[in-house]
């Protein structure tokens, strides 16, 4: 099994690196687990204090849940990865049954930044994109497909996601083994990624066989 994170800010183009992964990669040899799965339960808030949450702090996250979790995936253990709601900020009753596969992708905007979490991975990327295009992503992306407001966007990205990119985010790039700069226009560095990828694969195999054929 090869477990891969990826990491970079917002807008960075995170998805897009972890899509042309995927299609590079046979058919059902992939599963991905997306970070914001893991966000804490707030159930127990109400409503009101859950919706001031800020989503872009490490302390957002249940670490120990999602290193637990990959952890049994690597040992040969399926999951029940939790599922979250940003429309009522808590997670959901309702939870993902996921199975091991060859590669496991974890992918978020801090995926590198837990030690045990990271110490778990086969391959670290940061995925970086310039400040300015990240920004025009962000509202691009949620004008069109949430309805949010400009000034509401540029007010978020100045006092939450600019701020917290710059504390959390930018410095786990040090732990990346791989930084892939223009996030998925990159052709050329996605082109690499994905021959590395099936490259370490393919050896892994090779090794799962013959320990097979030594043991029977």
């Amino acid at each position: 099994m090869l477990i891969i994170g990826i990491a970079g800010g917002t807008g960075s183009g995170k998805t897009t690196v972890v899509r042309k992964i995927v299609e590079s990669l046979p058919e059902g040899s992939v599963a991905v687990i997306p970070q914001d799965s893991y966000y804490n339960d707030q159930s127990h808030l109400p409503l009101e204090v859950r919706k001031k949450t800020n989503f872009d702090h490490p302390d957002a996250f249940e670490w120990p849940l999602l290193a637990h979790q990959i952890e049994e995936l690597k040992t040969g253990h399926a999951i029940e990865q939790p599922t979250y709601s940003y429309l009522v900020c808590t997670r959901l009753k309702e939870t993902v049954h996921v199975e091991p596969h060859d590669v496991i992708i974890v992918e978020g905007i801090m995926a590198l930044y837990d030690k045990s979490l990271r110490d778990q991975m086969d391959l670290k990327i940061f995925v970086d994109a310039e400040p300015d295009e990240r920004l025009l992503r962000v509202i691009t992306r949620d004008m069109a497909e949430r309805g949010h407001p400009l000034d509401m966007l540029v007010d978020k990205y100045r006092n939450v996601l600019k701020p917290m990119h710059d504390q959390f985010i930018e410095p786990t790039k040090q732990y990346a083994d791989i930084i892939v700069p223009n996030g998925g226009d990159n052709s050329r560095a996605i082109n690499m990624l994905q021959m590395y990828v099936r490259s370490a694969l393919k050896e892994q195999n090779i090794i799962k066989q013959l320990r097979q054929k030594s043991n029977a």
